[in-house]
């Protein structure tokens, strides 16, 4: 509540009020406090929804009942009581009166305020649903019949949050980008921000376009664009604005997101990487080549070349045009070499380029050797050694026919040899820095000797004219050959390696 007492220039114009004041030559305080005029303040209340707020105002003033003590000749020209009444100035500067009290009680008038005023016994006026339409002055009025009025006036002021400000960067052109806030009374304004530094309008060419539209409602909306000059590290930099706005008589502010905007400059220069790595890529991989620019021109515009000998091989045709990425499939030992990539700086015309090496790794010339070379027989003993070429280092394992491990290393020994000693054996060779990349190589290990039979059929019992079969097994190197024979008489010729076949006995 806030209470306004008339200054002491008023006072000469008490007779005219009809309070007459008849002690020496100025008015006494007592006097002073008979003048007194009550004006409530006023209260706010907005939401970014829409207004729902009150406002309260109070007018009063002193009966003679308010003032004991008071000499008679000072008390009485007051009028008994004095009656306040409400009014606002309308839009065409006119007054509207909304309340009045009489000796009957408090009236309300016909107005557009009628379902929305109301008035308290401390002829408080609260004022429901504010409206941008209420912004306005109010007064208050307190009449001392024919003594005269007196008044006191207050300004309403509505207030509406503006919603969270949109950031939109541009995609193309000289602008950065765009800032509209929305549904806000009174208008506010837009601020923009690079890395948290605010940048202000006709300061190192930055230029801040702002538009302000009212709309139907009665609310603004207000944009804004910015123009400022970019560099290549702005690449990094983030911008938001920022919109001011105010509250119940302070300032606030709300923020928009921060983004990053595209800054697109010529290439300086170039990177040229092998995908995957290059100490990686074994023979018969699919391996990339990728050129790269830290410009950020599109298409990105680049040659590719391979040296060979002392030329340079363009592989171009074999490359992606827009991008620069040279695809190479099921590379071998032949595809290794230095590679190339050629751009143009758009700035002073000049060749930018970058080499990289490609080593594509390999195993070859796999061969095992035995020692002795000569035929082996049972009971002698062999030495197998295996033996590979690489531009890495190479691991060896022997593993048999069944692909058991036998033993690390190049060489397998083999001592006291048998017929059964007699199999495959598998050199593996793998380049333990390259994973995937071996090669393997076999060798046959054949012992000769007496052949040795090592299964028959045991002797049977059967009927005249009753088919069988007997069955004798043989292992030897060569194959041999196996005869049956009755009674001394051969009755067969060579079977398969090692068995006969069965032959009727009558």
């Amino acid at each position: 509540m806030l209470t306004q007492l008339l200054p002491p220039s008023l006072c000469p114009q008490l007779p005219y009020l009809g309070w007459l004041c008849c002690l020496g030559t100025g008015c006494c305080p007592l006097c002073r406090r008979l003048c007194l005029l009550g004006w409530a303040g006023r209260k706010e209340k907005a939401t970014p929804m829409g207004w729902q707020g009150w406002v309260g105002m109070g007018c009063q003033a002193a009966p003679q009942s308010s003032c004991p003590g008071v000499p008679p000749s000072c008390a009485a020209g007051l009028p008994s009581p004095a009656w306040p009444l409400a009014l606002q100035v309308d839009r065409s500067n006119k007054q509207v009166r909304l309340f009045h009290v009489t000796a009957s009680g408090v009236m309300e008038d016909d107005t557009d305020y009628k379902q929305r005023l109301s008035l308290g016994e401390d002829k408080a006026l609260s004022l429901s649903a504010v409206t941008l339409q209420d912004a306005r002055t109010f007064m208050c009025q307190v009449g001392a019949g024919s003594y005269g009025v007196g008044e006191s006036s207050t300004e309403l002021s509505v207030y509406k949050v503006p919603t969270t400000p949109e950031i939109e960067p541009v995609s193309g052109g000289i602008s950065i980008a765009k800032c509209v806030s929305k549904n806000s009374f009174p208008a506010p304004n837009i601020t923009w921000h690079r890395n948290g530094e605010q940048l202000h309008n006709q300061e190192n060419d930055v230029a801040i376009l702002s538009t302000v539209t009212r709309e139907s409602s009665g609310l603004y909306t207000v944009s804004s664009t910015l123009y400022a000059p970019v560099t290549r590290e702005d690449r990094h930099s983030r911008y938001h604005c920022t919109v001011h706005y105010w509250l119940q008589g302070h300032r606030r502010a709300l923020d928009s997101q921060r983004v990053k905007i595209n800054v697109f400059y010529p290439a300086e220069h170039l990177t040229l990487q092998v995908v995957p790595s290059s100490t990686l890529v074994k023979e018969g991989d699919n391996v990339t080549l990728v050129c790269e620019a830290d410009g950020t021109h599109r298409p990105f515009s680049a040659s590719l070349r391979k040296r060979e000998l002392d030329d340079w091989q363009d592989v171009t045709p074999l490359a992606d045009p827009d991008n620069g990425v040279l695809k190479l499939h099921d590379v071998n030992k032949t595809s290794s070499g230095t590679y190339r990539c050629q751009t143009l700086d758009l700035d002073d015309l000049s060749q930018i380029e970058e080499e990289v090496d490609l080593v594509v790794n390999y195993i070859e010339g796999v061969h095992v050797k035995m020692e002795p070379s000569s035929t082996l027989r049972e009971g002698d003993s062999v030495m197998l050694s295996c033996d590979a070429n690489s531009p890495v280092g190479l691991k060896y394992q022997w593993r048999d026919e069944k692909g058991k491990k036998l033993v690390e290393g190049n060489q397998l020994f083999l001592k006291n040899l048998t017929f059964e000693t007699s199999s495959n054996f598998s050199c593996r060779v793998m380049a333990p820095s390259v994973p995937g990349l071996e090669q393997s190589k076999k060798v046959s290990v054949a012992v000769e000797g007496k052949p040795r039979i090592v299964a028959i059929s045991s002797p049977l019992y059967v009927r005249q004219d009753e088919v069988i079969n007997l069955t004798c097994k043989a292992i030897a190197f060569p194959p041999p050959t196996v005869q049956w024979s009755i009674n001394g008489t051969v009755r067969a010729g060579r079977g398969q390696p090692g068995t006969a076949e069965g032959l009727p006995r009558r």
